[in-house]
């Protein structure tokens, strides 16, 4: 299977097969939250000032290098959660983003240690949204794909499910929602559906929610 992007054709059936071998093969093995443990907290306070009515982009940079300064937010996820506010629709810069997350990897792979796969997971979900946000879900697909395969959790599963809607793939799209119903730990399925109910990208599959 084939999806022109621009001026080339991408096969992208061999991803499929990735995203199901993932989703098969560490069915057990799910870490259900994706930040390291010691951000957690810190990433909880960014969220609630990123989804504020008075958002103000300037005095979220601020808050993330205080938290970071006082130590309550690593190095890596400091330039994840400015590349979050990057990527927000009322600052949509992409150039930033992009340019963040490539630091966010290279400081990842310098620390290197037990979080290195949640880190380098975060850079590719960044990199997935900025394609997506460009309007590349072919490529979009690649990168959230990698991140489930670093990561497998809710956020990244739902995300790819976001790519292969926008593809027009919506039967491989609610057969992978399907098996991972079946076969993943109620806490996980149920966070999937939730994104599921809640997201309009993937308004399509909720006729295909199992009962």
């Amino acid at each position: 299977m084939s999806l022109s992007a621009g001026t080339r054709t991408l096969d992208y059936g061999w991803l499929l097969d990735r995203i199901l071998a993932t989703v098969e093969e560490r069915a057990y093995l799910i870490p259900v939250t994706s930040a390291p443990v010691g951000s957690r907290e810190a990433l909880r306070r960014i969220a609630e000032a990123l989804a504020a009515p008075d958002f103000e982009p300037e005095a979220v940079r601020t808050f993330i290098d205080d938290l970071a300064h006082e130590q309550q937010l690593d190095p890596v996820m400091r330039l994840s959660a400015l590349c979050v506010v990057a990527t927000h629709p009322s600052v949509a810069n992409w150039a930033l983003a992009a340019r963040l997350a490539g630091e966010q990897e290279v400081v990842a792979l310098q620390h290197g240690g037990a979080d290195l796969s949640a880190w380098l997971a975060s850079v590719d979900r960044h990199r997935g949204v900025i394609a997506w946000s460009l309007g590349q879900p072919a490529v979009a697909l690649d990168h959230f794909s990698r991140a489930l395969e670093r990561q497998h959790n809710p956020e990244n599963l739902g995300n790819v499910l976001c790519a292969l809607v926008a593809l027009g793939e919506h039967e491989h799209a609610a057969d992978l929602f399907s098996r991972v119903s079946q076969s993943h730990p109620a806490g996980f399925v149920a966070e999937l559906r939730l994104r599921v109910a809640q997201d309009p990208d993937l308004a399509l599959l909720r006729d295909e929610e199992p009962s």
